[in-house]
Parts: structure tokens; sequence; C-alpha cells
């Protein structure tokens, strides 16, 4: 049974994006630039993606227009729009805990909630995640996207690993 996890980088603050849904932010603080980041084995263990619209829209537009940078891993996105699936890509818009168990009954390893703030707040209120893993990007945006809604209830939660490099900090996070 796979595991969902929330794989995000996240300003000091909070934020996963700034005023204007803008990522430019995401980088060290320049102290070891050639240091490996978390990412590239993080994502050696993701079976599946799922993200929203916007995340999706913001790859495809601005981030890797021209090249899909999740090739070979099926990807989910979550929307109410009506679009065609394409290859690699499922274009969701039913009961998002639904795709969910799915994904998780279906795949060995990590499920990646990977975009945006919408999608992970209705899985954290549905006590959906079963990890956090959050890099702390150091900087202060002052305002933008919160990645944490308001919960019905807290979430408590244990700290399973912590690493850094660059000035960047990643906090692994389980349920307990």
């Amino acid at each position: 049974m796979g595991k969902i996890v929330l794989y995000l980088a996240v300003s000091v603050d909070g934020y996963i994006a700034d005023e204007q849904s803008g990522v430019d932010w995401l980088g060290g603080d320049g102290s070891q630039p050639d240091a490996p980041d978390s990412y590239p084995d993080f994502y050696k263990t993701v079976d599946a993606i799922v993200m929203g619209w916007s995340t999706y829209h913001q790859i495809v537009t601005q981030l890797s227009p021209g090249s899909w940078p999740y090739e070979g891993r099926p990807c989910y996105v979550v929307t109410h729009r009506q679009q065609s699936d394409q290859e690699g890509t499922c274009f969701w818009n039913g009961k998002l805990t639904t795709l969910m168990a799915k994904l998780k009954a279906e795949h060995a390893g990590s499920i990646w909630v990977c975009g945006g703030a919408s999608v992970a707040g209705q899985l954290l209120r549905e006590d959906c995640i079963d990890q956090l893993w959050l890099s702390v990007i150091p900087v202060v945006l002052g305002k933008g996207i919160r990645l944490f809604p308001e919960l019905p209830q807290s979430l408590p939660l244990k700290l399973v690993d912590t690493q850094q490099s660059n000035g960047i900090v990643d906090l692994i996070y389980e349920k307990r």
C-alpha cells in the first residue's frame, strides 16, 4: 500500500507562492550552491503524482513549457474543468478522497501531493496525508498563498527526519 506524501517548498512564514503565484524565490541562501537538495532522492520513491489545476497550469505554461518534468510517472490533475486525459496525465474531477484511496491501493511507493494549497488543504482536512515533507526556504514572503488552511482539529505530528542543504531545511513529519 502506498503512502501519501505532501512534499512542498514553503517560506519560513508558511507560504508556497508569492502574491502573484510566483515561485522564483525557491532557492537556498547560496552558502552551499553545489550541494544536492532532497528532491532527487525523494523523487526516486514516487510512484504517482497528484496536483491541482493551478499547479499543473503553472508547470505547463511557465515553469516547464514544452517539456513535462514528470515523464514516466502517472500524474493526476484535480480539477473541475472538463479536460481530455493526455499520455501520463489524468484529469480528475471526482471526489479527492476516492482518488487517494485508489492510488494508495494501486501503488507501493509514495503518492506525491506536489501542489497546491487547495489540494493539500482538502487532504489535510480529511486526514489523508501520511507524511509531510516540507523544504523550508530561507525567505520571509510576508504574504502570498498559504500552505496550511484552517483545520477543524489539530494534526499532531512526529518529526522523523531533518536534512539541510544550502540554507534549506527539510522537515519530515508523520502523523502521530
